[in-house]
């Protein structure tokens, strides 16, 4: 009995953490505004979470006034984890978050003159 609850423990460590993935998204200009799936993270660089299922895809938007803004996409299928593997190993379940974001992202911010285009 006195083994099986650490093992309990454990298991429920890794189920819990293998929920949540995160990811630090870098614009090359500094006073680029980032924005993921519409909601704004920072300036220059931000922090990004969430606890969504492997293959989910995401949306950066920089943007800064005067400019066009620049969209990207990742998803995240690009790193393993292996507290989900465990997990999912053991309850089946953790399986849908097996695949986490890289540790960084980083993407060119070129100011494009927003009046140029509309001409």
């Amino acid at each position: 009995m006195k083994t099986l609850i650490p093992l309990i423990c454990a298991a429920a460590t890794l189920f819990l953490t293998g929920c949540s993935s995160s990811t630090v998204i870098r614009s090359s200009d500094p006073d680029a505004r980032i924005y993921v799936n519409g909601e704004y993270i920072g300036t220059g660089d931000g922090y990004y979470s969430d606890k969504k299922v492997a293959f989910a895809g995401n949306k950066v938007t920089l943007r800064k006034d005067g400019c066009e803004p620049m969209e990207y996409r990742f998803r995240r299928n690009e790193e393993a984890d292996l507290g989900a593997i465990i997990g999912g190993y053991l309850f089946a379940v953790p399986f849908l978050w097996t695949l986490e974001y890289k540790d960084h992202h980083a993407y060119e911010f070129e100011c494009v003159d927003a009046e140029q285009t509309v001409r």
